[in-house]
């Protein structure tokens, strides 16, 4: 039905409130629409919305068509239009030319783990262990590698890097190879193969240079720096793939800090992310091309912002330690607690790195491979020789289910499960524990000096942002606004 050009217009749209489903009128100022609307007594005026409502219903509708119909145009253009819904995250407008992801996942593949197991007398062969996948299981069975072992039920390799390379070529397309934490492996081919198996490899795929790995590993750099300046080195390579090896190992200074601009007006990584590639390709143009008339001092470094360490407070960890009942995981939480400990030092712990008679434990190789030591609970050493006596652990302190050392992501699973038992809504991990332990000995009155040295750190620096988040003399001061 047309309705003259002149008439007014009602429009209808679409209103929710409390889960019922409404419309709303709105229209130009009226006198005549306004008395018409009060005459309809199943249209009602909301103070909350400050305009006319009616509910969503075909009678209503079709009431209202009636009640308007020669006096102004009901439109309902409005009240089927899809809701505009917003993003929960910010969205960067970036500039023209920036790059995506250069490195491409292949689609997910079966997960083959590879752990040591002991077979016979004494005899250490590499296990092999898998969810169940036909392709995986007829490529081993065909394998000339691997063996099917009778009394584990599982197939198994020759222990040494030779032969995982050799079972990472016959499962190339078929699985991905996983190495548990008790396989240390030291050959740096095999760890290069195994960190890109996952990536799409297209004729102008560049792999990490093999120098640039094998110059981090004489130089003593720890396994997890050589694994990070990997991953961050070939995304630097394969985003100017297009260029070839040889043109990238001639940029210049502005063609590295372009690189890095770009990342940083993405805003999809992290300072720390950014700092760490800027490291990175550092090291490959300086200490491994000889590039050190590229001054890459002058690489512009975005800013870390200075962020508050999260802190439970000590009701929250009580309830955190009193969630299990397991002795063994109780341990570990309350090792995290009581001596400051990182995830990777409780794992790495020895029955013999627990200094009894001097009330100390001995950590070795911390962040930064430091030795140090650091107080041991009286509390906690009680609850260690229960664990003791009731687990008999052979060589690490806490080892895992069926033998070997405890896993690190075991042990964050472990304090998730707690935390949430417990009732803790902080967003917490595992090395919340060591920002609380510190927190709460500053509390305490402890010197900062002595947190500094407990907490193994190398600047006084970096231990006095504890000072922002303790609570010590804060219940001194009075609010301004509690004296009005």
């Amino acid at each position: 039905m047309q309705f003259p050009s002149n008439q007014p217009v009602i429009y209808l749209n679409a209103l929710e409130h409390e889960g019922a489903k409404y419309i709303r009128l709105w229209h130009k100022p009226n006198p005549f629409i306004v008395k018409r609307l009060r005459e309809a007594n199943w249209i009602k005026y909301s103070k909350t919305y400050r305009c006319f409502v009616m509910h969503h219903r075909p009678q209503s509708m079709e009431m209202t068509f009636a009640h308007f119909q020669g006096l102004a145009q009901v439109n309902t253009r409005y009240l089927y239009r899809p809701k505009r819904l917003k993003p929960g995250k910010l969205v960067a407008v970036l500039a023209g030319g920036q790059q995506g992801e250069p490195l491409q996942k292949l689609p997910d593949l079966p997960v083959v783990k590879l752990q040591p197991m002991l077979v016979g007398e004494n005899k250490t062969v590499v296990g092999i262990t898998f969810r169940h996948s036909q392709k995986v299981y007829e490529t081993l069975r065909h394998s000339r590698l691997a063996t099917w072992q009778l009394e584990q039920k599982c197939f198994a390799i020759p222990e040494g890097g030779q032969h995982i390379q050799a079972l990472a070529e016959e499962l190339e397309g078929i699985g991905w190879l996983w190495l548990s934490q008790e396989l240390v492996v030291r050959d740096i081919v095999l760890l290069r193969r195994l960190w890109e198996q996952t990536y799409v490899k297209g004729a102008d795929y560049i792999p990490c240079p093999m120098d640039y790995l094998e110059k981090l590993y004489l130089l003593n750099y720890s396994m997890n720096t050589i694994r990070t300046y990997h991953s961050l080195l070939l995304r630097f390579l394969n985003s100017h793939k297009d260029r070839g090896l040889g043109q990238i190992n001639l940029f210049t200074e502005e063609d590295i800090n372009q690189y890095h601009r770009q990342m940083v007006q993405a805003g999809a990584y992290s300072c720390s992310f950014i700092n760490q590639s800027i490291n990175a390709v550092k090291f490959y143009f300086q200490r491994v091309l000889g590039r050190h008339e590229v001054q890459l001092n002058n690489v512009e470094r975005p800013e870390k912002p200075d962020r508050l360490p999260t802190v439970l407070s000590k009701e929250e960890v009580k309830r955190i330690l009193e969630a299990t009942d397991n002795l063994k995981h109780r341990c570990m939480l309350q090792l995290l607690y009581a001596g400051g400990l990182r995830i990777g030092e409780v794992i790495n712990l020895r029955l013999t790195d627990v200094k009894s008679d001097r009330n100390l434990l001995l950590i070795r190789g911390g962040k930064g491979k430091k030795d140090r030591t650091t107080v041991l609970s009286q509390r906690l050493l009680e609850n260690l020789r229960l664990y003791y006596r009731e687990h008999r652990p052979k060589e690490w302190l806490f080892e895992g289910q069926f033998g070997g050392q405890y896993t690190a992501d075991s042990l964050r699973n472990v304090f998730q499960a707690c935390r949430k038992k417990a009732g803790v809504k902080t967003n917490a991990t595992p090395h919340t524990l060591r920002h609380s332990f510190a927190t709460h000995l500053l509390e305490q009155g402890t010197d900062l000096r002595y947190i500094q040295t407990l907490l193994g750190h190398r600047s006084s620096k970096t231990t006095e942002i504890y000072t922002h988040v303790t609570t010590y003399a804060l219940d001194k001061i009075v609010s301004p606004l509690d004296n009005l």
